[in-house]
């Protein structure tokens, strides 16, 4: 089921989006919000700046040689780091919000842009708490079962849309449920896709997951815990605040911290690296 927020609370996620330099439509009333909170809010709100790793701490992922975008599970890396990357958008849990902010937890969007249409502005909110956008499709298909223009458009249009509504066009790509073909790499290179992010680890959080019971925790190798560099999945489910604690306790009770992972893909894949980095 769709989650529903509380109108005072969309219209919280609604206004954090000034600071990316637009001020989104609202769905529910603004009450009194007006140019004097608009130009408040954007003195107070703003993207976050996430570390970026030493120089010789990881081995930056290389392009294929095929000239596709390259699939990505995880990152080589030193840094006791792994990056937390959430799915979808069908629910909305304002508290999250928040807490990204209090707690400056670099995570990575992978939306579907169906989402967007009455719920933006949560998205605003997210991307303003320094969580890039990224690509999920549009309507969230199996993408190895469609054809090449299926798939195209799928990717091309949810493109499409977050660029229009949130100022940046993605470049890093994920396929519903892991499921791609050479197809899909393809499509995606034609709508201006750089690198494709799989995932090494999955929280079921708000569900149960095979083996792990619910709001359990699996490696895809069958191995246990966290790994320098693990691309953790997750979802936008109802609790996901508290699922957020949840695993930012699992992380430093292992020694481990959150950190971005466009910062450990170079530009040419979609992150925020220099293609070549300088010397250690």
């Amino acid at each position: 089921m769709r989650g529903k927020t509380p109108v005072i609370a969309m219209v919280a996620a609604g206004v954090l989006g000034v600071a990316a330099g637009g001020w989104p439509v609202l769905t529910a009333g603004s009450g009194g919000s007006g140019p004097s909170m608009r130009a408040q809010l954007a003195t107070v709100l703003g993207d976050q700046k996430w570390a970026t790793p030493k120089p010789g701490s990881w081995t930056m992922p290389q392009p294929s040689a095929d000239g596709l975008p390259p699939v990505i599970t995880d990152i080589d890396t030193q840094d006791r780091v792994v990056f937390l990357t959430i799915d979808d958008g069908y629910t909305y849990d304002s508290e999250f919000v928040n807490l990204v902010r209090k707690e400056k937890v670099p995570i990575m969007t992978f939306l579907t842009s169906t989402y967007i249409k009455g719920q933006g502005q949560y998205f605003w909110a997210l991307r303003n708490a320094g969580s890039a956008m990224e690509n999920h499709t549009v309507s969230h298909p199996n993408m190895a079962t469609l054809g090449p223009e299926a798939q195209k458009k799928e990717i091309c249009d949810s493109s499409d849309a977050i660029a229009k509504q949130y100022g940046r066009r993605p470049e890093i790509f994920r396929p519903p449920f892991g499921s791609y073909n050479k197809t899909t790499l393809q499509a995606a290179k034609e709508c201006g896709i750089k690198s494709v992010l799989i995932w090494s680890a999955e929280f079921y959080n708000g569900t149960s997951g095979p083996g792990v019971g619910y709001n359990g925790f699996a490696r895809r190798d069958g191995a246990k815990g966290f790994k320098p560099g693990d691309i953790v999945l997750m979802h936008y489910r109802k609790g996901l605040a508290g699922e957020l604690q949840m695993i930012l306790g699992w992380i430093r009770q292992a020694g481990f911290r959150p950190a971005a992972v466009q910062n450990y893909l170079p530009r040419s894949l979609g992150g925020n690296a220099p293609d070549k980095p300088g010397p250690a």
